[in-house]
């Protein structure tokens, strides 16, 4: 019995991370996309989010399933309970970008502003590696690392603030910006809003390996 436990909670380990990566992808491609204003692969995005909400309600099944089944306790329940929480962020990291790749559709010939975008990009990039340090923490059990991932939310927070004051800005001052900018603005806060669900991912690394719930950054739980 323990070894056909040990078995099933690997395989929906694996199918964890393996879904995490495939949020990563989408969270990279999404911004790509929005800023090459690349319709098609937005599309693609909007059209492959299905994909990820099966893993998420395989996973959610699975996980019900073992719990009902072997009635793990102690570390084993909370693996699981983990499981069941992280997927869950997992799936609204990949709805957000999913929003990314729709505004990235909606943009009809804007006047692009190159040093926001140019930021954009920079944040993109920094979510999308939080997302994978984050998996990576979570497959090595290392909740010092995930406290780490997290603290680099601060400085996501913190070009989220750069942007929104260089959109408004530019709004102000070059009305022929403001459809533009306004993306920007929503892209900018959605990306923010991924960067607090990796944060809320290593709450649960910690609470796996301490068993305890501990807010890694209370600004950030106030976004969702």
């Amino acid at each position: 019995m323990r070894r056909l436990f040990d078995d099933e909670l690997s395989d929906i380990d694996a199918n964890f991370t393996e879904m995490g990566m495939m949020v990563s992808e989408t969270i990279e491609k999404a911004v790509k996309a929005f800023i090459d204003h690349d319709r098609e692969l937005a599309q693609s995005i909007v059209e492959n989010d299905i994909k990820i909400n099966q893993r998420e309600v395989e996973l959610e099944q699975k996980s019900f399933e073992m719990i009902a089944l072997y009635q793990p306790v102690t570390s084993d329940l909370r693996e699981i309970v983990t499981i069941l929480k992280a997927v869950s962020e997992l799936e609204r990291m990949a709805d957000y970008a999913r929003n990314i790749a729709h505004a990235t559709i909606r943009v009809k010939g804007h006047v692009r502003v190159p040093e926001i975008e140019a930021e954009l990009s920079e944040m993109g990039n920094r979510v999308r590696s939080m997302v994978e340090e984050m998996l990576s923490a979570y497959v090595k059990s290392d909740d010092q690392a995930a406290r780490k991932v997290a603290a680099r939310d601060a400085k996501v927070g913190e070009m989220y603030d750069s942007i929104n004051a260089k959109g408004i800005s530019k709004m102000e001052r070059h009305p022929e910006t403001v459809s533009g900018s306004t993306d920007y603005l929503k892209v900018a806060d959605y990306l923010q809003r991924i960067g607090a669900l990796v944060t809320n991912i290593g709450e649960w690394i910690v609470y796996l390996n301490t068993g305890k719930i501990i807010e890694l950054n209370p600004e950030s739980s106030t976004l969702l």
